[in-house]
């Protein structure tokens, strides 16, 4: 059985959305975040040397980094279901946009979040968090215009990973300015596993 190290209000919330959509047995190891730092708790230390969430262990494997727990989840128990053939276009497209969702995309994002927690005045990484948000973030918008998902007209790990990078655009308030996000967001919620991960995650905090 798949266990998955999950961090309360983290990332790995997608991960039991994947889970749920492939329909495996897993249970759920909950963390706590610390209630004034917003830290991960030293515990999960003990599990990866890093300890941050999500880690999977499986097979006998401790497997980190959302991305790639998101590919070795798909190409062991859905490839065909949640991924496009290797080596066609739409896999490249598909791989583009699951790494997206970790580098580009998420980067100026947190960078945003450290400047109002902060709460001072910066000489320039509060321009530049902005300035970066805006141009990621209008890609991301443009790539979704006429499209109801990201690659093949279907639902992949593209699309469960990228659903962080939603959130938190819901988060700042941003909607109303990309259009094709805002619609896209109310796809994502049409699956009954995306509800069911919501719910499982408010059962662990």
């Amino acid at each position: 059985m798949i266990t998955l190290h999950h961090l309360n209000q983290s990332r790995s919330k997608r991960i039991i959305w994947l889970l749920e959509e492939l329909g495996v047995d897993y249970n759920i190891v909950p963390y706590q975040r610390d209630s004034v730092t917003f830290l991960a708790p030293p515990e999960l230390k003990s599990i990866h040397p890093l300890g941050k969430s999500p880690v999977i262990e499986d097979q006998g494997m401790v497997i980190t980094e959302s991305g790639a727990i998101t590919e070795y989840l798909i190409n062991t128990y859905g490839k065909e279901k949640f991924a496009p053939e290797y080596g066609s276009k739409a896999y490249i497209e598909y791989s583009q946009w699951l790494h997206f969702a970790e580098s580009s995309a998420i980067l100026p994002l947190l960078l945003k979040m450290f400047v109002a927690k902060d709460g001072v005045k910066t000489n320039f990484l509060a321009d530049y968090a902005d300035d970066e948000t805006q141009k990621v973030i209008s890609y991301f918008d443009q790539s979704l215009e006429g499209k109801t998902y990201l690659v093949e007209e279907r639902l992949t790990g593209a699309d469960i990973m990228m659903s962080f990078i939603v959130e938190l655009v819901e988060k700042y308030g941003m909607f109303e300015q990309f259009a094709n996000i805002k619609r896209y967001a109310a796809q994502l919620e049409t699956h009954d596993a995306f509800h069911k991960a919501e719910q499982v995650e408010a059962q662990h905090g």
